[in-house]
Formats: C-alpha cells, sequence, structure tokens
C-alpha cells in the first residue's frame, strides 16, 4: 500500500511526528492525507506537510465530535483556508462533518441535543469545498450520512471522502450512486459491518485509512497505529473479493492519488 487516506498526524505525540512520517516513507508508502481537528490542528498539519510536499496532503478543518466553532471563529478559519488556496497551495477540506456518537450519547443519558449548529458549520465548510473545487474529508456515519448527503447535494460538491463510513444498506447505495468514496480502516479484520462494505462497496470508490492514532483491537491491540497499516487492510478487502493482492493495492493506490491530487 502507498497511501493513508485519513490520518491525524498532529495528534501524535510532538516527539512522534515526524517519525512516525519518516518511517511511512522509508517503508516505501508515497503518501498520507493529513486531517486537522481545529484551528491550531490545521496550523500544525500545515507544518508537517510542508515537510514533505506532495506526499502529506493537509486537509484543513474543524472535527464535528467537539463544540462547533462559534460564526466569527468559524468565517476566520474559512478565510484562512481561502488566503491558502489564492496562493496556489495544495489542500482538501477536513476532517468536517456531524457529531454522531456526541449526539447519541446524549440523548442516551437523555440529554437534549442541539444539532442545529452543528449542520450550520456543515453546511458552510461544504460550500466552500464547492467554491474551491477542493476535496471534502466526512465524518458522518449511519444516519448521518444521509443528513450530509443532503447538504453535498445543496451545494453541488463534486468530491466527497466518508472516512471509516458505516451506514444502512440503503444509505450505502446512495453513496455509492452519487460517486461518493469510502475508507476502511484495521477494523476490517474483525468487524463485520466493515467487512460487509469491503466486500460489496465498489472496489473503484475504496480507500484504505488507519484514523491514526485511534488505536484499534484484534490483531492489532495494544500496537501504536501506523501508516503501514492500510497494508493489512488491502490485504483483507483483497482476501473478501478473492481478488489478487497486487490488483486491490493498485486500485486503493489510484483511488486515493487521483481523488486527493497527489503529484
Amino acid at each position: 500500500m502507498a497511501y493513508d487516506a485519513h490520518l491525524h498526524a498532529d495528534q501524535y505525540p510532538p516527539e512522534r511526528r515526524k517519525t512516525l512520517l519518516a518511517e511511512a516513507f522509508a517503508a516505501g508508502m508515497r503518501g498520507v492525507v493529513a486531517v486537522s481537528m481545529h484551528p491550531a490542528s490545521c496550523t500544525e498539519t500545515r507544518r508537517l506537510a510542508a515537510l514533505w510536499p506532495g506526499r502529506v496532503m493537509p486537509a484543513y478543518g474543524h472535527h464535528p465530535e467537539q463544540q462547533p466553532l462559534v460564526p466569527d471563529e468559524r468565517e476566520r478559519l474559512c478565510g484562512w483556508i481561502r488566503r491558502l488556496a489564492d496562493e496556489g497551495e495544495a489542500f482538501a477540506i477536513g476532517e468536517v462533518g456531524l457529531p454522531y456518537y456526541t449526539r447519541t450519547e446524549a440523548q442516551a443519558r437523555g440529554e437534549a441535543f442541539d444539532e442545529a449548529p452543528y449542520l450550520a458549520q456543515l453546511d458552510v465548510f461544504a460550500r466552500l469545498a464547492a467554491e474551491l473545487d477542493r476535496p471534502l474529508a466526512l465524518h458522518a456515519v449511519y444516519e448521518d450520512a444521509d443528513k450530509a448527503l443532503d447538504i453535498l447535494d445543496r451545494h453541488s460538491v463534486r468530491s466527497a471522502h466518508f472516512h471509516w463510513y458505516k451506514g444502512a444498506p440503503e444509505t450505502t447505495a446512495r453513496l455509492a450512486a452519487r460517486g461518493c468514496f469510502i475508507s476502511l480502516t484495521p477494523d476490517v479484520l474483525y468487524e463485520a459491518e466493515i467487512r460487509e462494505l469491503a466486500a460489496t462497496y465498489p472496489l473503484s470508490l475504496l480507500m484504505a485509512e488507519t484514523d491514526g492514532p485511534w488505536p484499534f483491537e484484534g490483531p492489532f491491540a495494544g500496537m501504536e497505529t501506523h501508516p503501514a497499516m492500510t497494508l493489512a487492510v488491502a490485504r483483507e478487502i483483497a482476501a473478501l473479493r478473492g481478488l489478487a493482492l497486487e490488483a486491490v493495492e493498485r486500485t486503493l493506490d489510484r483511488n486515493t492519488a487521483a481523488f486527493y491530487g497527489f503529484e
């Protein structure tokens, strides 16, 4: 595998960030997509990307599983992103989306949850992605994927990637029909619903990711999540589909390189 389609490089310990990426590239990986959590995360992601131009593709945004930005903060971040576009910098928009886990956990506790500010924030980032014609890295699972798709359609977003996607068959079919990419993580080795996606979602719309430093279970229990784990993802997809590993790797790599515009 040559690409990790979704990595939080800036969320590793400060002393580990550069060495992790250096190890990945020394092992033969061509690139990683480094997504951001919030404005300060965007700055650090950009710093790391500058160390490996063309190999670390930065994505700038605000992760939805936290309090949304207030309008002034959001506009400052969008203004910063627009300036980078004007300067000709290569980047994607992300990680953005909707707060499925925060919302459902609050509801399970019997607490009211106002989703409106999160929907408004995703609307702004989707509009920005369409305006700048940049790839959009999304955190939107289950019924939130349908809400996100409605927003994408409203703004005619061309390039959408639902990372670590999970959802109902009808939603999955809707994503595929729209040409949305999804990416699978190392839990494809042990999670039934992810294994089903690996076996059935169009291979032409699949990528491999780690979402590092998120820790995994099964054969990865206790291990640091590393971009090279995408090889295990590709191997499992190939096994589930009865395809040659080299062919699957080649397709996943081509999908990621084309979607994110790697050189």
